[in-house]
């Protein structure tokens, strides 16, 4: 299915019926991540999964969003297919948009699938990158040197980035800079929803450090942890997975 939303043209599914089950999915992802989650809850549920803009089937946000325009979109995607009031399940950056969602708006239940939105400690080493790249962006633009300054520094950015950094075009790296420099704590304690945390215990992109965090700032959260399992968690457990969540999900189901 097929929506327009402020310009940009959005790819969703919808299935099912009964309360709204909506799914967002993580960075370099897209809705089809859900797909056997949606499979299991589409039997009691309706749930609606959409391509993030800049992803999937999607079309990219006209300039670069943090996780505020993220979250906009997803209220103004919401109103316009007359969802109110959902379970809101994300993982990782959809985590992030589902934790500044649920912090201003209705939602029924919520869960975090080792979600983002804890900035990251950073080593040492990343601060040198950081800076090394920025003194060359300026003795680049040195006579002699501009000619080949987008050349440099692309070059650049390929050796020092991450592998997300590396596969996004140039409008989504800026965006996924914007992201991952926010840290939103904040919004935690604004969170009424009871919330389910599912956390892989080898996750090394928000590590289970941070699940412990969200559990203690949300007022009515539970941390389950998956043994062996790293960032992509509920992928790799899936049939675990669907267990924990009808369990937390089990007064809800339109029988």
């Amino acid at each position: 299915m097929r929506i327009n939303i402020d310009g940009i043209d959005i790819e969703y599914t919808d299935s099912g019926s009964g309360r709204v089950v909506l799914l967002l999915h993580g960075w370099g992802a897209n809705k089809e991540s859900f797909s056997f989650i949606a499979e299991s809850l589409g039997k009691h549920f309706r749930v609606v999964a959409p391509d993030f803009p800049g992803f999937g089937g999607s079309g990219e946000p006209p300039v670069p969003w943090g996780s505020e325009e993220y979250c906009a979109f997803v209220e103004k995607f919401n109103a316009a297919l007359g969802i109110e009031n959902p379970i809101v399940a994300g993982h990782s950056h959809g985590g992030r948009t589902a934790i500044r969602f649920a912090s201003r708006n209705p939602v029924h239940k919520l869960i975090l699938l080792d979600s983002a939105g804890i900035k990251p400690k950073r080593k040492s080493s990343y601060y040198i990158r950081v800076y090394a790249y920025k003194a060359a962006k300026h003795l680049l633009k040195l006579p002699g040197l501009r000619r080949r300054r987008e050349q440099i520094l692309e070059r650049f950015r390929k050796s020092s980035g991450s592998e997300d950094y590396k596969r996004a075009t140039p409008l989504m790296r800026q965006t996924l800079v914007k992201l991952v420099n926010e840290d939103l704590k904040a919004f935690l304690p604004k969170i009424q929803a009871p919330t389910l945390l599912l956390w892989g215990e080898l996750d090394t992109d928000t590590p289970l450090d941070h699940g412990k965090i969200m559990e203690k700032l949300i007022p009515n959260a539970g941390l389950v942890t998956m043994k062996g399992a790293g960032h992509w968690a509920f992928a790799q457990r899936p049939r675990e997975t669907v267990i924990i969540l009808n369990n937390f999900l089990e007064s809800d189901k339109d029988n």
